[in-house]
């Protein structure tokens, strides 16, 4: 008996550039809910493929986010040397293991070197990073590496603090655990004092990053 072919569902792309699917994320929904013991038909499930779509869509709009055009030319020639600091920045991502959120703080201290960025970008940038499919770890990496190129700094630093519900609903069901990341860059790795004078100001001295 001749063995059955599989083929890739066509791919489409919308007129936004996006690439999708000949099945539509809310049609992919309604089959989940069947396969979970559901029925999408029911009053209460009727719009919930179509709210799923568009809050997927949102929480992953970071895909369509260019850094470039985040910044828009809001870096600032100025003769300042001393740390700048943004803390506790409240950041939402998606763990790309389970596709259940994790959320927390974002802290990001940088050394400029004769420019500066405005201050509204920082976040902008971290939600731009963490509004994809995500590991912590590699979130900590992106936001601070990107910094570091666009700013042209003498160091950037950044530490994140999460909770995430695959660790808190299912697995190891620990409702209270936070996880820790940090990466440095430049002088914030090089420099003792400054790393410890970040996370003196950010209020995390007892961290070892």
């Amino acid at each position: 008996m001749p063995t059955k072919k599989l083929t890739r569902p066509k791919a489409i792309v919308q007129g936004n550039g996006r690439p999708t699917d000949e099945r539509s994320i809310r049609d992919l929904v309604s089959r989940v809910l069947v396969m979970l013991g559901e029925d999408p038909r029911r009053n209460g499930l009727l719009n919930t493929p179509e709210r799923v779509e568009k809050a997927l869509r949102f929480m992953t709009q970071g895909y369509q986010q260019d850094v470039d055009h985040l910044l828009n030319g809001a870096l600032f020639p100025i003769d300042y040397d001393e740390m700048v600091i943004v803390k506790d920045i409240d950041f939402f991502s998606m763990c790309e293991h389970h596709l259940l959120p994790f959320f927390g703080k974002c802290h990001v201290g940088y050394l400029p070197n004769k420019k500066v960025v405005g201050l509204s970008k920082i976040p902008r940038i971290v939600d731009a990073f963490s509004r994809r499919l995500q590991v912590q770890e590699h979130l900590t990496v992106q936001i601070a590496e990107t910094l570091m190129k666009k700013l042209g700094a003498q160091g950037v630093g950044v530490v994140m603090e999460a909770q995430h519900l695959c660790m808190m609903m299912r697995g190891v069901e620990k409702q209270n655990t936070v996880a820790v990341t940090s990466h440095m860059l430049g002088d914030f790795r090089t420099q003792q004092q400054t790393r410890e004078e970040f996370l003196k100001l950010i209020g995390r001295t007892g961290f070892r990053s």
